[in-house]
């Protein structure tokens, strides 16, 4: 039996169906029952409630063999609200396992943005979080740090293909910037492999096969073949411009509201090293990447297209 948070989400979704391919008996927790048709067949038990309610996270783990934490927020108004979901969550969720399942082997899926926690609130919870999990359970807890991961049914990483579909294609980060990505179907896969071994303690990273990333006429060239845009014209978007839309969103954050690029997202879209070091990295000997960043970015885009998120 694993017991999973964060089902709902993009990742999730996918995690679901991979823990049922492999063999586990699944049980979630989730603020209401589910309507996922991709899960139609799978019959996960449904523990419903919230990560504050202390009575549904102990419905959730009692008698699990694994517990994967998969829930975050990456979008908020306040400092408060990531630490709050991010940090004091995750640690009750662990001291929950370490009072009701305290053999379990807990997952918990962090982000690569956590080994940078002076860039942005949300990489500061995200780092605190890990701490708060590896200070409770100890030797117990495995800590994954996902890159940018993008595959079907995610929303952030399509901006990429609306931008690459233009005649002049900006490219948002710096000209020496590198970001290690993978897909999500790679992610699970990852995250299935390393809940059915031993609970290692160690914190480890993922990535596709180009851990030591991709600059961003890469990653913005492979988006524009993806939609069938073969010349892409690159243009370094100006700082200022990026800058002046950061500051919008700074402002609606003020007024207790939130916006995908503010400043702080800025300071993380913008930092220069987002690779992935292979003292980092995981990947089991055998479980090697099934999408490289072209047929990976080509299978999200089909997704893209048959859900009309992309014209055809």
């Amino acid at each position: 039996m694993v017991a999973v948070t964060g089902a709902s989400g993009f990742i999730g979704r996918h995690l679901v169906v991979a823990l049922a391919q492999a063999g586990w008996r699944i049980r979630l927790l989730l603020r209401r029952e589910p309507d996922e048709p991709q899960w139609s067949s799978l019959q996960p038990q449904v523990v419903v409630g919230a990560l504050d309610d202390e009575a549904a996270l102990a419905r959730l783990v009692d008698g699990s063999d694994a517990v994967i934490h998969l829930a975050g927020l990456i979008k908020a108004a306040r400092r408060s609200q990531f630490f709050a979901i991010n940090r004091d969550a995750a640690a009750a969720l662990a001291r929950t396992v370490q009072r009701l399942a305290p053999a379990a082997h807990f997952l918990q899926v962090s982000s690569l943005a956590a080994r940078e926690p002076a860039l942005s609130d949300y990489a500061a919870s995200k780092r605190a979080g890990e701490e708060a999990v590896r200070n409770i359970l100890g030797p117990r807890a495995t800590v994954l740090r996902p890159p940018a991961v993008y595959g079907p049914g995610d929303r952030e990483t399509l901006l990429f293909f609306q931008l690459a579909r233009q005649r002049w294609v900006p490219l948002l980060g710096s000209q020496d910037a590198v970001v290690a990505m993978i897909h999500v179907r790679d992610l699970v896969s990852l995250v299935v492999a390393r809940i059915e071994a031993p609970p290692c303690g160690e914190l480890l990273t993922a990535a596709d096969d180009r851990p030591e990333g991709y600059r961003w006429n890469e990653l913005l060239g492979a988006a524009a073949r993806a939609v069938d845009n073969p010349i892409p014209r690159f243009v370094q978007a100006p700082h200022s411009l990026l800058y002046g839309i950061a500051l919008l969103g700074d402002l609606a954050r003020m007024a207790g509201s939130y916006s995908m690029l503010s400043s702080q997202k800025l300071r993380e879209l913008r930092h220069l090293d987002w690779s992935v070091s292979s003292a980092e990295l995981s990947r089991p000997e055998d479980l090697a990447p099934r999408f490289d960043l072209d047929t990976g970015f080509a299978d999200t885009v089909a997704w893209y297209r048959r859900r009309g998120w992309l014209p055809t």
